[in-house]
């Protein structure tokens, strides 16, 4: 157990350290290539690596995927290419500090469908754990005023952020629906739906004028995107799922503000306001509260 439980820690500290930068490489492409068409194109490159490197493994489960096609290619358009596109868009009106942190609201809502879906148990203390970090996040989209709540003045970046969020953690949960198949496979089939459905998205933008030809700084991000968010990160997150469960995987997602936070003062130059430190602390305890007081059933 304790062998399993490191080896999936790690892979999910590697997945949020890449989706932390995620969302660095969404607001560094702003001016250098459009959401769209960074979000069609990284998926481009995801698919052309797993068809060069995974096609045999592909044909061996061809009949697994072609009974289970539909439910595939909703793993991709939504987990996929809806979560990303309401990322890229959302960086574009609010801060990558604000966008990581309020990823941490991840956990509680794949708690919440977890139960009232499937009645997945949970302690006290677990609840408590959530709700700390359900603070943090309503602090940061509030920007540390939580009287703006009372107001509805939310910044719409962050209104896409939080949608975003509800999108993922339907995701995980629905990945105990999964198809038994190797992790080649599974990752292959929804990269193609993920494509797939970002291409009418790609032409809305083209036609409303606002797509942007990615530049040499614009191709260097769909290529960090392709690969480390995309594809590995992708692999590395469903692993840790069937290792140790939606819920606790999903309290991982706690560490994208401390790499986002991290990566966007080092590569951005984002200043760091006080509220960001008060609602970082409250998802990190929220977190913590949280593990320590799991059932040890789960």
């Amino acid at each position: 157990m304790t062998a399993l439980n490191r080896k999936a820690y790690f892979y999910l500290c590697v997945t949020t350290f890449f989706w932390g930068g995620n969302s660095v490489a969404g607001k560094l492409a702003i001016g250098h290539v459009s959401p769209m068409m960074l979000t069609t194109l990284r998926w481009l490159v995801a698919l052309v690596i797993v068809l060069a490197c995974m096609t045999p493994q592909i044909r061996r489960d061809w009949p697994t995927i072609k009974a289970h096609w539909l439910l595939l290619f909703l793993y991709g358009a939504a987990g996929f290419t809806l979560f990303n596109v309401l990322l890229y868009t959302a960086v574009a009106h609010t801060s990558i500090i604000n966008v990581v942190i309020e990823q941490a609201g991840i956990p509680m809502l794949i708690f919440v469908m977890n139960f009232l879906l499937f009645r997945t148990p949970a302690s006290p203390a677990q609840i408590v754990g959530f709700s700390v970090t359900l603070l943090g996040v309503l602090v940061t989209s509030a920007h540390g005023y939580l009287t703006a709540l009372l107001e509805l003045e939310f910044n719409f970046g962050d209104v896409l952020m939080l949608a975003a969020c509800l999108v993922y953690a339907a995701y995980t949960v629905s990945l105990r629906w999964k198809p038994v198949m190797h992790w080649q496979s599974f990752i292959a089939a929804p990269a193609l739906g993920a494509l797939v459905s970002s291409l009418p998205l790609l032409w809305w933008e083209v036609s409303t004028g606002r797509a942007i030809v990615p530049d040499t700084t614009g191709w260097m991000i769909v290529l960090y995107a392709g690969i480390f968010p995309s594809l590995l990160s992708q692999v590395l997150w469903v692993r840790g799922v069937e290792l140790i469960g939606p819920n606790r995987a999903g309290l991982f997602i706690n560490a994208i503000p401390v790499f986002g936070i991290l990566l966007s003062i080092l590569l951005v130059g984002e200043s760091f306001q006080p509220f960001h430190f008060l609602a970082m602390g409250l998802v990190l305890s929220g977190i913590a509260i949280a593990e320590w007081g799991r059932p040890k059933k789960v």
